[in-house]
């Protein structure tokens, strides 16, 4: 017998939930093969089986927690899925002959199991779970014949998907129950562990740090003039486009190297001052917002920071972020004007003292001297800190620092 096991997933996660079995009680599982898909509060895992065998049991159920080192199945190594009759001596070469298409179907419950459960990313399959959607009905243009999450949505759009979905999955279980409470109908949804967890955080952070937020706003007129004339070089020479996060995160380094407590974290009654700047670059994902960390952004170029940033948000959005992508930022850039947001107070990430707040470009009439008007596009930016670290002062000084790179985009060359 072969136990599996949740493995170690990182320092900070000791549990996890089930989130789907990708192997039943009676079935064969080759060494090496995905058997189940832990949610994480960070990233979902899975976990695969040591043994070739049968799975023998179950010890959790979809939706259960279990904690790191906790046995959640058992495989019985070794076995063999049970197939129909074996021709054992000559005397039946003709009647194994006869019977070939039989013999061919009992011999290959590989096959069979594949056409069950289609091969789908983890992504796809909780899509589609929470959905309520056959995996065998998505069609998918993966020449290996993988369902991915954008078929699913591609096929949850289609018009008749709600009659089709009726018709060929009786038994899949709705993602939510609408029920009547003082007469009046709602729908109770279960919280993904990711969900509770930022809830839980943002709660945590809020509690145990003195949250300010200070403003200020930028004249983006540079910056887009610099990224109007250079960006089609930049791409044909770098093969990524130059966006606006680049500017940001070179004016953020710049800034924290000019006021390093921003640069810090708060460990008890010692302030620990980090002399690296690895920036946290919030994405949003269906399931909530994660920060995968750019690296080092002081020692990069804008290409590479633009390739990064790109790198990780595909990953974050394709639900295959690692841990090691999540942990050890310094300072969180946000960026809220790509859903339209004007003005916001973001929140700490963690243990961090500091978060940028980006917000929409919106033109403006904005004064150049005391006789002339002008039409700008301009930006908020809020710069949220913990007040038990970083003075008024320091705040306002950062920000104002930023402000001036950006509106003077040539000299983050030399300040960055």
């Amino acid at each position: 017998m072969a136990e599996i096991k949740v493995p170690e997933l990182a320092e900070s996660i000791t549990e996890g939930t089930i989130a789907q079995w990708l192997k039943q009680p009676g079935d064969h599982v080759e060494k090496g093969e995905y058997i189940v898909e832990l949610e994480t509060d960070k990233v979902n895992v899975e976990v695969i089986s040591e043994e070739s065998g049968i799975v023998k049991e179950l010890k959790a159920a979809e939706g259960d927690t279990v904690q790191v080192g906790e046995v959640i199945a058992i495989v019985e190594a070794g076995g063999e899925q049970p197939t129909e009759a074996q021709p054992t001596a000559e005397p039946v070469k003709a009647e194994a002959v006869a019977e070939e298409p039989q013999k061919e179907q009992a011999q290959s419950p590989v096959e069979t199991e594949k056409k069950d459960r289609p091969i789908a990313s983890p992504a796809a399959r909780k899509l589609a779970r929470e959905k309520g959607i056959d995996l065998s009905e998505v069609p998918t243009v993966d020449p290996l014949g993988r369902v991915r999450k954008q078929d699913i949505t591609s096929y949850s759009n289609q018009p008749q998907q709600p009659v089709q979905q009726a018709a060929a999955t009786p038994k899949a279980a709705p993602a939510a129950a609408v029920t009547q409470e003082e007469g009046k109908p709602v729908e109770r949804v279960r919280l993904s562990r990711r969900r509770q967890t930022i809830a839980k955080r943002l709660v945590e952070v809020q509690q145990n740090a003195a949250m300010l937020t200070t403003f200020n706003e930028i004249d983006m007129t540079a910056v887009m003039e610099l990224r109007k004339r250079k960006k089609d070089k930049f791409y044909e020479e770098h093969d990524v486009r130059l966006g606006f996060m680049s500017f940001f995160t070179k004016a953020v380094v710049a800034a924290l190297k000019k006021y390093p407590a921003v640069n810090s974290e708060l460990q008890g009654d010692e302030l620990v001052l980090k002399k690296f700047y690895d920036i946290g670059v919030a994405v949003s994902t269906e399931e909530g917002l994660v920060v995968p960390v750019i690296r080092d952004c002081d020692r990069k170029n804008f290409a590479e920071i633009e390739a990064d940033i790109l790198g990780v948000a595909k990953k974050a959005r394709d639900n295959k972020l690692a841990l090691s992508d999540l942990q050890g930022g310094t300072f969180t850039i946000t960026n809220g004007g790509v859903f339209g947001s004007l003005l916001s107070t973001p929140i700490l990430n963690g243990s961090q003292v500091g978060i940028l707040g980006m917000h929409t470009i919106q033109t403006r009439p904005v004064a150049i001297d005391a006789e002339r008007m002008e039409n700008r596009p301009m930006m908020y930016v809020a710069l949220s800190y913990d007040h038990r670290v970083i003075d008024g002062k320091e705040a306002v000084g950062f920000l104002v620092t930023v402000k001036k790179l950006l509106e003077n985009p040539e000299d983050l060359l030399l300040e960055s």
